[in-house]
């Protein structure tokens, strides 16, 4: 089975997911550098300081452990030795094997909503923060953040040649809309539509960052919402470009849905190993050896056993070397 076959050219992918402030939601270290590739924004971000108050310091124990799943001793100890830079304390966990894996390490404690508008020729997604899962389950506020998603979706400027492209809240803060809810009608200007609402939750709401996908010459934008309470709201958000030549857009339609999900459920950070930066690549290497060199091994082995879990890594962070959600007998590629 092949899902690429009769393609023109690669699939552009965006993956999402609720954060703030928006960065990257897997687990793997964070470096100094913003590295978008064919569309699929990935944003690193990192937290140093030589003089950390007790509060700072409570928190980045909490941050790192919610990140790693280790024991809080290990935790402080690795911030400690590395003058409190998290990034340092995360890589010097993960030499030492001390990170536990855990699929919940990428989770936000922020709240909010994406929401999601689409037509023919390009799809935009938006997200709109607040403070509890109760505020973002109110009616007026999924209203707010699907009207915030439809109006950006008629933004002039946003079409790109199926390569996401960020769209930031300050391109929506001036913008009129008018309006039709109960509990907020009229014509407002974003920002103050989202004053009010704020007022009303008696909570902080604000407007999170978003991206737009252009449709390809030929073929489909496919998308996929996670945890939806409704059309066009959800938690988490996969949106992908698939342009294909001489294939029934129905079958690619399918396909690309299916892709969609996928992308939510693996969260791949490359969309092909050649588009894995060297930064990333040797970061992971040099992981990977001090792990090898601590079994006490010939240099030999060594250097097997860091090609082989290379492959693993490949295999976990490059969409086209992932296995299939769908069906695991098959990779993305074949």
């Amino acid at each position: 089975m092949g899902l690429t076959r009769g393609m023109k050219r690669p699939i552009e992918i965006l993956f999402k997911r609720l954060s703030s402030p928006v960065n990257c939601g897997n687990a793997y270290p964070a470096s100094n550098y913003s590295h978008p590739i064919n569309g699929f924004g990935i944003f690193f971000t990192q937290k140093y300081s030589s003089e950390v108050s007790a509060s700072e310091q409570m928190n980045l124990i909490k941050q790192l452990r919610e990140r790693t799943s280790a024991p809080i001793k290990e935790v402080k100890s690795a911030l400690v030795a590395c003058n409190w830079d998290i990034e340092a304390a995360q890589k010097d966990l993960r030499k030492r094997g001390v990170v536990l894996a855990s699929k919940k390490s990428s989770r936000t404690a922020a709240e909010g909503l994406l929401a999601l508008a689409q037509n023919q020729n390009k799809a935009v997604i938006f997200e709109l923060n607040c403070e509890t899962d109760f505020v973002a389950r109110n009616d007026i506020f999924q209203y707010l953040a699907l009207s915030l998603a439809k109006s950006a979706l008629l933004l002039e400027g946003s079409k790109q040649a199926s390569v996401a492209v960020p769209v930031r809240p300050e391109c929506l803060e001036d913008l009129k809309i008018n309006f039709d809810h109960p509990k907020l009608t009229g014509e407002k200007t974003v920002q103050n539509a989202i004053t009010e609402v704020a007022a009303m939750m008696g909570e902080n709401v604000k407007l999170g960052g978003g991206f737009a996908i252009s449709a390809p010459s030929y073929g489909v934008l496919s998308t996929y919402l996670h945890t939806s309470p409704k059309p066009g709201l959800g938690r988490i958000a996969g949106l992908l470009s698939l342009e294909v030549d001489n294939v029934s857009l129905d079958a690619v339609q399918r396909v690309g849905s299916e892709l969609a999900m996928h992308v939510v459920a693996a969260k791949p950070l490359f969309l092909t190993k050649e588009d894995v930066s060297s930064d990333a690549l040797g970061n992971e290497r040099d992981i990977l050896r001090s792990q090898a060199e601590s079994t006490g091994k010939s240099q030999m082995a060594i250097d097997k056993m860091v090609e082989g879990r290379l492959r693993k890594y490949f295999e976990e962070v490059v969409l086209m070397e992932q296995k299939f959600v769908v069906d695991d007998t098959v990779t993305i590629k074949v």
